[in-house]
């Protein structure tokens, strides 16, 4: 198991930038989600006293010998293509799916916190509010896998995929491009998959299984939940860093989507969801493009 990371001694407490990397760099799932949350605690605790905490114009240099990000030695990672199929109507087979959806909501971790310490030099809320979603990323993941031992399974039982996070890496450079691709884009695709999910989930009628399905549905109402606001976040970024730059959003994103290989998104889209996180109908229209 590689080492939980630890910042040097010194006088002067760590940013909460450099907390977030090192709760990034935590291999052990139980130890970075209680980082996570240790992180909002403390952030919470500053009350209106907190620019001084974040040092939001330094960059922040990672130790070359810790990973980057965390990640225990389970689950295996596949291409997307080699995932198999899941059927929630088995108890493996709900196991297989919840534990399709606790990856990502790991990896959502991650990306959160990645986002934080990344990028020096933009304002407070932006900061603040990628705290507020990696803290509730982190619950989320807490919610499946507790559900998951219900099921007599645990996280990195069944292999996964490493296409949110190598997104992350492929618009390290530029949180305009990590904004477009990531929450835009690729925690976007939840708001259109999960409802889907659900109602497939609402059709287990096995005895051995409709309890954990039924709670899964109610998981899966406050992921949605919460996911809103997170693509709203990604939103909100994007188009502050356009205007800053005098981009026009929408022929810029398709060129991002170009040049970074993006996938395409594919309907049906939950246009209600969409609409609630901040995409505007052009946005939504052009979802429909050939």
């Amino acid at each position: 198991m590689p080492p939980t990371p630890s910042l040097p001694t010194r006088d002067k407490p760590p940013s909460l930038r450099e907390q977030a990397l090192a709760a990034l760099c935590t291999a052990e799932p139980s130890a970075k989600v209680a980082a996570a949350h240790a992180l909002w605690e403390r952030w919470r605790a500053l009350g209106p006293d907190d620019e001084a905490a974040w040092s939001t114009k330094t960059a922040i240099e990672p130790d070359p010998a810790m990973p980057l990000p965390g990640r225990p030695p389970r689950p295996e990672l596949v291409p997307p293509q080699a995932v198999a199929q899941r059927s929630p109507f088995t108890r493996d087979g709900l196991a297989a799916l919840l534990h399709a959806i606790a990856h990502i909501e790991f990896n959502a971790i991650d990306l959160a916190l990645d986002a934080l310490w990344r990028f020096p030099g933009l304002p407070l809320d932006y900061y603040r509010q990628w705290l507020q979603v990696a803290h509730e990323e982190a619950t989320h993941f807490g919610l499946l896998r507790d559900l998951l031992r219900e099921l007599g399974h645990g996280y990195g039982d069944f292999p996964a995929h490493n296409g949110l996070w190598e997104m992350c890496v492929k618009t390290q450079h530029d949180p305009l491009a990590r904004m477009a691709l990531v929450p835009r884009t690729l925690e976007a695709r939840g708001l259109d998959a999960t409802p889907l999910i659900q109602a497939r989930l609402r059709q287990v009628t096995a005895r051995e299984v409709k309890h954990e399905a039924q709670r899964a549905v109610e998981i899966l109402d406050i992921i949605l939940r919460d996911e809103i606001g997170h693509v709203a976040v990604g939103n909100r970024w994007y188009g502050w860093l356009c205007a800053q730059q005098g981009i026009e959003p929408l022929s810029h994103y398709r060129r991002l989507a170009r040049e970074h290989a993006a996938p395409r998104l594919r309907p049906p889209f939950n246009d209600e969801a969409r609409r609630a996180a901040g995409f505007s109908q052009p946005e939504l229209d052009a979802l429909l493009d050939p």
